[in-house]
């Protein structure tokens, strides 16, 4: 008997071992499967999925492509990270941060001989310390921007004032664009006879820094007078194609006139980076038409209204960094030009079917590739070509499509005006306030009653409060103002008024005449402002349970 016991011990043991080794080795193998597939995967890019991915993406908040959803208008700085151009890359990399202040003032006070108190009578604005000063006074103030250069402090209008001014760029925005300021500061001395900021002027106070264009007025009595400064960070001028021989060497995507013009301005973009990315799929550059038809949605007289130019709305200097492109006309011309000049013509592909995919045009060598869209809609639609097999070869190129920096240039203005400390309000009305069926109770949740009992639930009485919308009747929120200082966008129409930096600079753009600050840019300006405030309200999130899209699409 106790034989068999023995004998049966280490059995009972090897047995434990077994299934310990076994239990530790299910264990030891699903740590290497879980690793291996914690390391190899990757969640969906959805810029770089399929055409029906980023449809999701680009209208699962807007609900844009193909609708004119007139209250959100996305561009690719809102929805990617941002390309830092090589050029620009050192002002970026160094911002001027409260380390690079301390530096500066260390060299600064040991390349100078110590002041005594009795030397510092009055203000000196090109002391060095002065701007050093105004600087540490910027960093505590304003900290929703970044610093990025100052120009040497100017006298201001009284003996212990300095005009000042800098570039900066919004810690929201996603690109690398400059903006610009200038403000009037009062200085006084503190203790060790440092320079204080006593008190600090609103946006653009510092006229004296303020750069000028000057003009030149023809005959005897000429003289120079001061004229709205251009911004001198934008160069939208249409690039030559450079020598016959040059155009010829070069490769082009042409895309003809399709059903899209005067289409919403969500399915221009969808379609027009559909040609941007199959030609830079092809290695081409792509022919662009700078004539944009407004559709209907956004102008007062509810008409398409032709002739309005790309530049009006998007950022062309950004564009052609980016993207190769070239404008119709001069596109046109030289080709016309070679064609008179040479007996053998430029070879010409033409694509008159979307059908033909851009895999088959790959390899193709002509010098232009010209897609034609003569068929009914929505066959001649520019976006068909990026359907179907081609969705896993085009990538639309969104980093390359920016609003204008004329148009961001109002909405750096009015943020400014708010010393970039504010709310904001984004309340929907218009058709769906006016369609129960699809929207029953928006009309009421967006009464003015209702407005200021939910608002008040979210944001501070006191505050700025931006309120970006489509509601056509200015006084409608006039309740809001007993509880905050209410700003709507028409209450800053100077800023494209006839005196106004935008309206000279479109001016030139329309062989000098007058452009309309029409729908689209009213909501373009809008949801920039909309971006940058400390708390947003949304309607279809926070004032009314009813569905963005209509009744049943939550």
């Amino acid at each position: 008997m106790k034989e068999s016991t023995q004998g049966t011990e280490p059995i009972g043991q090897n047995l434990i071992k077994l299934i310990s080794n076994l239990c530790f080795s299910v264990f030891v193998f699903s740590v290497l499967v879980f690793t291996v597939i914690a390391i190899t995967y990757q969640p969906p890019d959805p810029w770089l999925e399929s055409a029906p991915a980023l449809t999701k993406l680009f209208t699962q908040n807007e609900n844009a492509t193909f609708k004119n959803d007139d209250s959100i208008l996305k561009t690719g700085e809102d929805m990617v990270p941002v390309v830092v151009a090589p050029s620009i890359a050192p002002s970026l990399s160094n911002p001027i941060t409260e380390l690079a202040i301390e530096k500066s003032e260390s060299l600064i006070n040991d390349s100078s001989t110590q002041l005594n108190c009795e030397d510092l009578e009055k203000v000196n604005c090109s002391d060095p310390r002065a701007l050093i000063a105004i600087e540490r006074f910027n960093l505590k103030v304003f900290k929703s921007i970044v610093f990025l250069e100052y120009q040497t402090p100017v006298n201001g209008s009284k003996p212990d004032e300095c005009d000042v001014m800098w570039r900066f760029r919004n810690k929201k925005e996603k690109s690398w664009r400059k903006y610009r300021d200038f403000r009037r500061f009062k200085l006084t001395f503190g203790e060790n006879c440092t320079y204080e900021v006593a008190h600090a002027g609103g946006w653009h106070s510092g006229v004296n820094a303020r750069r000028f264009r000057t003009r030149i007025g023809n005959g005897t009595r000429s003289r120079l007078a001061p004229q709205p400064p251009r911004d001198d960070q934008i160069n939208d001028t249409i690039p030559s194609l450079g020598s016959e021989t040059s155009f010829r060497r070069g490769r082009y995507l042409y895309y003809s006139r399709g059903g899209d013009y005067c289409k919403g301005m969500n399915q221009y973009m969808w379609s027009f980076l559909c040609g941007l990315g199959e030609a830079m799929y092809l290695n081409r550059t792509l022919v662009m038409d700078f004539s944009i038809c407004l559709a209907a949605t956004y102008n007062p007289s509810n008409k398409d209204e032709e002739g309005k130019d790309f530049r009006y709305y998007f950022d062309f200097e950004h564009l052609k960094e980016a993207a190769p492109v070239v404008e119709e006309g001069e596109f046109l011309r030289d080709w016309k030009k070679w064609n008179r000049s040479h007996k053998r013509k430029v070879p010409v592909r033409k694509v008159v079917t979307h059908k033909v995919t851009p895999m088959q045009l790959k390899k193709d060598r002509s010098t232009i590739v010209w897609r034609q869209f003569d068929a009914p809609e929505p066959e001649n639609y520019w976006y068909r070509v990026c359907e179907g097999q081609a969705s896993k070869y085009i990538q639309r190129p969104w980093h390359a499509l920016w609003k204008s920096k004329r148009l961001m240039n109002i909405v750096t203005e009015i943020s400014g005006q708010m010393d970039w400390d504010f709310d904001a309000a984004h309340v929907v009305r218009g058709a769906k306030a006016q369609n129960k069926e699809l929207w029953p109770h928006l009309d009421y949740d967006t009464s003015p009653d209702m407005l200021i009992e939910k608002i008040k639930g979210m944001v501070r009485p006191g505050r700025h409060l931006y309120i970006a919308t489509n509601e056509p009747y200015y006084n409608y929120f006039d309740k809001l103002r007993s509880q905050y200082k209410v700003h709507l966008l028409d209450d800053y129409n100077v800023l494209w008024g006839n005196t106004s930096e935008w309206y000279n600079e479109t001016m030139q753009l329309n062989n000098n005449r007058p452009v309309e600050f029409d729908g689209y840019m009213r909501v373009a300006v809008d949801t920039e402002v909309l971006y940058r405030a400390k708390t947003k309200v949304e309607t279809f999130y926070n004032l009314t349970k009813d569905c963005k899209d209509g009744v049943n699409t939550c």
